[in-house]
C-alpha cells in the first residue's frame, strides 16, 4: 500500500524543469509513475526531448503554454506564428479561431505533446488587468464563449487536449496572480452571469482539462483561492457545472498561494479541494519529493482521503488514454496543415486610422512597457525587425519607463507602445511625440488608447505575424 501510495502522489504531480535537457532525476521520477512535465521555453523544446520523457513513461502527460500571441514557450525568439486571442475575438470569425487552434494543435502533435494550457477563457472585463489583457478573446462573454469553444475544437480537432483558464475567471482583477493574490470583486450573480458562460461553453464543447485560477472570489468563497476551495472546485465546477475531466492547479510557486503555504501544503489543499495534477512551474528533485511525501503524510494522516487521491491521479490517467486514442485523428491533422492562417488572421485583426505610410526606414522608439510574469521576457515585439525586412536603414531605440524621448531628426518615427489604454505614462510619451512630431505613427501591441499621431495602428497581440501585417501596411 504503501507504494501504491507514492505512486498515486506522483501521478498527480507535473513538474517545470531548468536546463535544455531532461534531467537525470525527471527521468527516473517519470519511471516512477510521475505522471506530467510541463514545458517552458528555456528547456529547448522538440520531439526529441518528448521522446525522452515517453521512453521513461509512455502515459506522461506532456503540457505546454502554446496561447499564440504574447505567450508561446515554442517561438519565444521569433516571436508567435499566431496573433492571439484578443486579435481572433477583433475579428470575430469563428472559422478562423478554429483554424488557428487546430493549427496550433498540429505543432503540438508533431512534438506529442498532450496538452495545451489553452485557450483563456477569461473575460477581461477590467482594462487595467495586468495579467490577462491580449490573452482574453474580449470583454464580452458571449464572445469569449464562442471563441473559447472554436479553439477548443481546434486544437482537440488535432488530437491534443485542451485547458480552459483560469477557473472561475481572471478577467476582472488588478493584480498579477504570479506576484500577489488577485479579489475579484463581484457578486456571485455577475460572476455567474460575465466569468462562468465561456467555462460552461468549455464544457459543453467537451474541453478535456480546466485550469484553475490563484484568484479570491468572496461572492464564491470568503475563506480560500479558488485552487484551494472546495466550494469552488468541487461544489461549482464539478457539481453544478459538471465537468468531469482533468483540473490542473496553475503553477503552484505563485506568490498568489505561495505566499500562504509550503508547496507540500499547497498540492495537499489543492487536492483535497478537488484538483487532479499540481502544476509545479519549476521543480528540482528534492522538492518533487518534498511536495510527494506531504500528500502521503496527508493520506496517512486522514486529512487526505485516499479514495481523492486516486480519483485524481484516474482522470490524469484518463487524459493520458484519451490522448493515446486520438493517433489517427492526430495523423489525419497532420496532412491538412495550414500553415498561412496565423498571418491571415493577423491581418484580418488590424485596426487602423489615418493614412500614413513609411516611403523609407524610419526611427522605431520601442516604449518598453513590462508584460505580466505569464509572458517570457525574450519575447520580442517585432515591429522592428518586420519593418527592417521591408524598409533597409530601419533603426530602433528604446525607452524604459521614466526614460526621455530620443532627438527626432528627418527620418520617420515610429511609436510602439504596448497597452496605452492601461498606462497613463504610454498615454504621455505618446502625447509629447505627437507635440514634438504630428507626423509620429504610432504602433499599439496590446489594448490600444485612443488614437493618436498621423497613423495608429493596433495589432491587438504581440506576434511575429501581427507585426508583419502592421509593417506590410506601414510600408504599403
Amino acid at each position: 500500500m504503501s507504494g501504491d501510495l507514492y505512486r498515486l502522489a506522483m501521478t498527480v504531480l507535473h513538474p517545470g524543469y531548468e536546463g535544455t535537457s531532461a534531467p537525470g532525476w525527471l527521468r527516473r521520477a517519470l519511471g516512477e509513475g510521475l505522471g506530467g512535465v510541463v514545458l517552458f521555453a528555456r528547456n529547448a523544446i522538440d520531439a526529441q526531448l518528448v521522446r525522452h520523457f515517453r521512453a521513461e513513461n509512455p502515459a506522461a502527460v506532456v503540457s505546454i503554454d502554446e496561447e499564440g500571441g504574447t505567450v508561446t514557450r515554442l517561438e519565444v525568439l521569433s516571436g508567435s506564428s499566431f496573433p492571439g486571442n484578443r486579435a481572433l475575438g477583433v475579428v470575430d470569425d469563428v472559422d478562423l479561431t478554429e483554424r488557428v487552434g487546430r493549427q496550433i494543435g498540429r505543432t503540438l502533435a508533431e512534438l506529442d505533446i498532450t496538452l495545451n494550457y489553452a485557450p483563456s477563457a477569461d473575460v477581461n472585463a477590467n482594462p487595467a488587468n495586468p495579467v490577462i489583457g491580449v490573452r482574453s478573446f474580449g470583454p464580452a462573454p458571449d464572445l469569449v464563449s464562442r471563441h473559447t469553444v472554436a479553439f477548443v475544437n481546434g486544437v482537440q480537432g488535432a488530437g491534443v487536449a485542451a485547458c480552459a483558464k483560469h477557473f472561475p475567471g481572471h478577467g476582472d482583477t488588478v493584480t498579477d496572480s504570479h506576484l500577489a493574490l488577485p479579489t475579484v470583486h463581484a457578486s456571485r450573480e455577475r460572476v455567474f452571469e460575465r466569468d462562468l458562460p465561456p467555462f460552461r461553453a468549455a464544457i459543453g464543447a467537451g474541453v478535456r482539462a480546466i485550469m484553475t485560477g490563484h484568484l479570491l472570489v468572496p461572492a464564491l468563497d470568503p475563506a480560500a483561492p479558488a485552487t484551494l476551495s472546495r466550494t469552488v472546485l468541487t461544489e461549482l465546477l464539478r457539481g453544478e457545472l459538471g465537468f468531469d475531466g482533468m483540473l490542473v492547479t496553475d503553477a503552484i510557486e505563485m506568490r498568489a498561494v505561495a505566499a500562504m503555504f509550503a508547496p507540500g501544503e499547497i498540492a495537499v489543499r489543492a487536492l483535497t479541494a478537488g484538483a487532479d495534477a499540481v502544476c509545479v512551474g519549476l521543480a528540482t528533485e528534492e522538492s518533487l519529493h518534498e511536495i510527494r511525501d506531504a500528500i502521503v503524510a496527508a493520506v496517512r494522516a486522514g486529512v487526505l482521503p485516499e479514495e481523492r487521491l486516486a480519483e485524481a491521479a484516474g482522470r490524469v490517467l484518463a487524459l493520458s488514454e484519451w490522448y493515446a486514442a486520438q493517433s489517427a485523428l492526430r495523423e489525419k491533422a497532420r496532412g491538412e496543415a495550414d500553415a498561412g492562417v496565423g498571418l491571415e488572421a493577423a491581418r484580418a485583426a488590424l485596426t487602423t486610422t489615418g493614412a500614413a505610410a513609411l516611403d523609407r526606414g524610419p526611427l522605431v522608439v520601442e516604449v518598453n512597457t513590462r508584460h505580466s510574469q505569464a509572458v517570457d521576457p525574450g519575447t520580442p515585439t517585432g515591429i522592428t525587425a518586420a519593418l527592417a525586412t521591408l524598409l533597409p536603414g530601419t533603426a530602433m531605440v528604446r525607452m524604459e519607463p521614466g526614460g526621455e524621448l530620443p532627438p527626432f531628426d528627418e527620418r520617420p518615427v515610429v511609436l510602439v507602445v504596448h497597452d496605452a489604454a492601461r498606462h497613463a505614462w504610454v498615454r504621455d510619451v505618446v502625447a509629447k511625440s505627437v507635440a514634438a512630431r504630428p507626423d509620429v505613427i504610432v504602433v499599439d501591441t496590446g489594448i490600444p488608447g485612443p488614437p493618436a499621431g498621423a497613423a495608429h495602428v493596433a495589432t491587438h497581440g504581440i506576434s511575429r505575424v501581427s507585426a508583419q501585417a502592421a509593417a506590410e501596411w506601414l510600408a504599403r
